[in-house]
């Protein structure tokens, strides 16, 4: 009885230790993704490894500084498994943000990682706030920073007079962004008005005002 016990002791904490990890580990050396196949499966199917090349290992777009000129003052530069295939089963991924003054990377939340902030220009308030709903937030300079839990609600926001620029990484090949006023208010086909005024107990011409702002919206996120 006490082998049985600590044998099941063991299996939960491999399984609590293992389904902790945003992505699982690989099997072998590397896994280019494979984008021509047309096969469909939690991540993506290996290229050949006779057709991998060393560009597949690289990604120079975080050396791009992004266009801040639209309704948020902010672009997100995504280094992720989509634009990176050498990532692919690896587990992590990086992006670059760039931000105006005034500008955000608006209320969002990564379902399939955490996240680490890191500020190379200018200043940013990075905030998230938790599941006991409370706010978690710091002015983070040059040099510093700050870590967002995987599915938590979060933003970038730049209090500073001059750009900022971050760069943000997460233990995840494809973390997901959830954007919410483009979730709430953009989604195609829309969340039916009288679902979001019951919600925020706003009246419907709030509602069709934010529907006519971010229905057309762009994402920051390229």
């Amino acid at each position: 009885m006490v082998h049985l016990r600590s044998l099941l002791l063991l299996s939960l904490a491999a399984f609590l230790f293992t389904s902790c990890r945003a992505d699982p580990d690989p099997l072998q050396d590397f896994c280019v993704a494979d984008f021509q196949t047309g096969i469909t499966i939690d991540g993506f199917p290996c290229k050949p490894a006779s057709n991998v090349v060393s560009d597949d290992f690289f990604f120079g777009g975080l050396a791009i500084a992004g266009n801040t000129n639209n309704m948020f003052g902010s672009n997100i530069t995504a280094g992720n498994v989509q634009s990176f295939p050498g990532l692919n089963t690896l587990g992590l991924s990086i992006n670059r943000g760039d931000f105006a003054p005034g500008g955000v990377n608006p209320l969002h939340s990564h379902p399939r990682a955490s996240e680490i902030v890191f500020v190379i220009e200018g200043e940013l308030l990075v905030g998230f706030i938790s599941t006991a709903n409370v706010f978690y937030s710091k002015v983070l300079k040059a040099g510093e920073s700050f870590i967002i839990p995987r599915g938590l609600v979060h933003f970038q926001y730049n209090t500073g007079k001059e750009n900022a620029v971050a760069i943000t990484a997460f233990d995840s090949q494809l973390p997901g962004v959830v954007l919410a006023p483009l979730t709430l208010f953009g989604s195609k086909p829309a969340i039916p008005i009288d679902v979001l005024t019951k919600t925020f107990q706003v009246d419907a011409s709030v509602i069709q005002l934010l529907m006519s702002k971010f229905g057309q919206a762009t994402t920051p996120y390229n």
